[in-house]
């Protein structure tokens, strides 16, 4: 059904492709919401996203791609963002316990503070991965297509990705007992 939705979309179909939009946005917002940590940032990324995937569709070469595709697409909408931008971030919440998967009762173990803090002073980068895998379950050969990297380049990314938020929850955790803010 998704590869003939695409196809119609590719043809000009406007309601062929808000289907699809209709489909991912939530996803797609959601992830441009980990990686960007800004709401209005991320609303301008999934619009940018979907604008470049209208006007980009026609020369899609695989329909039953779309969806790497548009992750894709989105990926390098954040980084333009991030770029325009600068190293600023303006902190929001989002419930990355949940956002990470983790269940009820996972998430009630995990102090959402903390794992909040930590994914705050990740570089764009280790956000960017983790959400991906993380917030998407993306495999590590669908994070190098949406990186477009080299799979071995991704594996090395998600890794020091990993470190970070571990170092960073262990910063946080620090902080907390020793009565300093984090």
């Amino acid at each position: 059904m998704e590869r003939e939705l695409v196809e119609r979309a590719m043809q000009g179909d406007h309601n062929a492709f808000s289907e699809l939009a209709a489909a991912s946005i939530g996803r797609l917002y959601g992830t441009a919401g980990l990686i960007l940590r800004n709401h209005a940032e991320a609303e301008d990324a999934v619009q940018e996203c979907l604008l470049r995937a209208w006007r980009d569709l026609p020369r899609l070469r695989q329909p039953d791609r779309f969806e790497a595709w548009l992750r894709r697409l989105l990926v390098n909408a954040c980084n333009d963002a991030m770029r325009r931008s600068g190293a600023h971030r303006s902190d929001i919440e989002l419930d990355y316990a949940s956002a990470l998967g983790l269940s009820d009762s996972a998430a009630s173990v995990a102090n959402r503070d903390e794992l909040e803090r930590g994914f705050a002073r990740l570089t764009d980068a280790d956000r960017t991965v983790i959400a991906l895998r993380f917030y998407l379950d993306l495999s590590l050969a669908d994070i190098a297509q949406a990186l477009d990297v080299p799979l071995g380049t991704a594996k090395a990314r998600l890794s020091r990705a990993i470190r970070a938020m571990q170092a960073e929850l262990a910063a946080v955790g620090r902080g907390a007992t020793e009565g300093r803010p984090a």
